[in-house]
């Protein structure tokens, strides 16, 4: 009807280092969405991706690709993608001519994967900014690999880098430990799982890095680190195997948390799963338990032999 108000959209900003598995997150969302009567777009927002391995809706390709602005401009490929969010940035009209079409789907967009852009850089920030003021719900969805709990310096950089993530890009976040069929292919963990999923007490980190000698003589700036992560307090993970249904459906049910998508009227929303949303009164811990037994070897020491070992 004419004059009517514009109907909310839902969507997640998939965001996160390359390699993270973002398009393989789009695709496995897509599906496990259409399979739950969701209608989904995906749109890709990342020059750089060729070869799309799901059905695209709208291509960022179409109006900038990156191998022409690095020959046009003799850039790199960071520097070509940088200018080409700045390009996007600068010509938004189009993508919302993309998007109004599609209202009353569900909007997945696959970012590009370099970090600046969700740290410091302000093109995404402000294309994020400016889609939430056509009504449009977005929650930021950032992607690390698990495997970096295995190195405890490794996963004192990735909390700071997700911590600056979510203080930049301004959106609801969900934070998830992406391939957990491979956690530790790179080596055991020195903790249980829901001590890297809940970012418990990392002074035990620190006493982990004091036993290498590149690492000791840094003690005083990981504690700083440390402490500040901990002073902001907003860093947790889910654990995600995208081809595991129950790990899909766990990541569903906090982004439409996060979004509100779960009180909306999209979809019949029982009385119990809007007051358990509301209330906060959803409890992972069993089933984080349950993902450490089905993905992490147990260890054959006791807790008290890795407390004396350490």
């Amino acid at each position: 009807m004419a004059g009517a108000a514009p109907t909310t959209a839902f969507g997640q900003a998939v965001i996160g280092p390359p390699g993270s598995g973002k398009t393989t997150y789009c695709l496995g969302m897509s599906e496990f969405l259409r399979a739950l009567g969701r209608r989904v777009a995906v749109v890709n927002l990342d020059p750089a991706n060729e070869g799309l391995p799901y059905e695209c809706a709208v291509d960022v390709g179409e109006l900038v690709g990156l191998g022409d602005v690095m020959d046009a401009l003799q850039l790199g490929p960071n520097g070509g993608l940088l200018y080409c969010m700045e390009y996007l940035e600068a010509n938004l009209d189009w993508l919302r001519a993309k998007l109004d079409p599609l209202r009353g789907h569900y909007f997945l967009f696959d970012c590009p994967g370099q970090v600046e852009l969700c740290t410091h850089h302000g093109a995404l920030r402000s294309i994020f900014s400016q889609m939430t003021q056509w009504d449009l719900r977005l929650t930021a969805v950032h992607l690390v690999d698990s495997h970096y709990c295995t190195d405890p310096a490794k996963f004192i950089s990735v909390l700071c880098t997700s911590l600056a993530t979510m203080l930049h890009v301004e959106l609801p976040h969900v934070n998830l430990l992406s391939k957990m069929d491979l956690i530790e292919h790179y080596g055991k963990l020195a903790f249980n799982l829901d001590y890297y999923t809940e970012v418990l007490d990392l002074s035990y980190l620190l006493d982990h890095l004091a036993s290498d000698p590149f690492f000791r003589h840094y003690r005083q700036l990981n504690e700083k680190l440390v402490q500040l992560i901990e002073d902001y307090s907003l860093v947790s993970f889910i654990p995600l195997n995208i081809q595991d249904k129950e790990s899909i459906q766990r990541v569903l049910q906090a982004v439409d948390k996060a979004n509100g998508y779960c009180f909306g009227v999209q979809e019949q929303r029982s009385l119990e799963a809007m007051m358990s949303a509301a209330m906060g009164a959803d409890f992972h811990f069993s089933s984080t338990l349950g993902l450490q037994e089905k993905y992490l070897v147990p260890s054959e020491q006791s807790v008290e032999q890795e407390a004396m070992q350490l």
